[in-house]
């Protein structure tokens, strides 16, 4: 083996191990599904919270978060998954969006799973189903919900 060679595989092993460490461990995302089907059901709002990357994140956006997290809170999930991003969702995670204030905003993190919440609702008259999905992102060997912030 040339000395090419060997700087490419040392390299690529280097790139491999750094790609892994970045995932999220199969625990570590059941744990975050645990905990906020949890707090959901249970009307948990400040867990529902904590669960929120907010360092950095636009005061509105945040508030926006806050709220949109906790709607429907109490009702009981039908079901709850973190699932792999698609290059669309990719895409829309990379995108700046306009605040109300016209400013610039981007996610505080780079999202590295989706997590996707289906909520089942019946009456003795009705039933009605609703979808709602949420980018989660990966920090200091913790999942979190990252809140959009002024982009860079």
């Amino acid at each position: 083996m040339n000395a090419r060679t060997t700087m490419r595989s040392a390299g690529m092993a280097l790139s491999l191990a750094a790609a892994a460490s970045l995932a999220a461990t199969p625990a570590l995302e059941q744990a975050f599904v645990d905990a906020y089907r949890r707090a959901f059901e249970g009307g948990d709002a400040k867990t529902l919270h904590s669960l929120l990357y907010t360092k950095g994140a636009d005061s509105k956006a945040l508030g926006f978060y806050r709220m949109m997290t906790t709607a429907g809170m109490g009702a009981k999930i039908a079901s709850i998954s973190l699932v792999e991003l698609t290059p669309e969702d990719r895409s829309r995670a990379a995108r700046a969006m306009p605040s109300p204030d016209g400013r610039s905003l981007g996610l505080s993190l780079t999202p590295v799973k989706k997590l996707v919440i289906r909520i089942e609702t019946r009456t003795a008259d009705s039933s009605s189903t609703g979808t709602s999905e949420v980018f989660v992102a990966e920090h200091d060997g913790r999942l979190w919900i990252p809140v959009p912030a002024p982009a860079q």
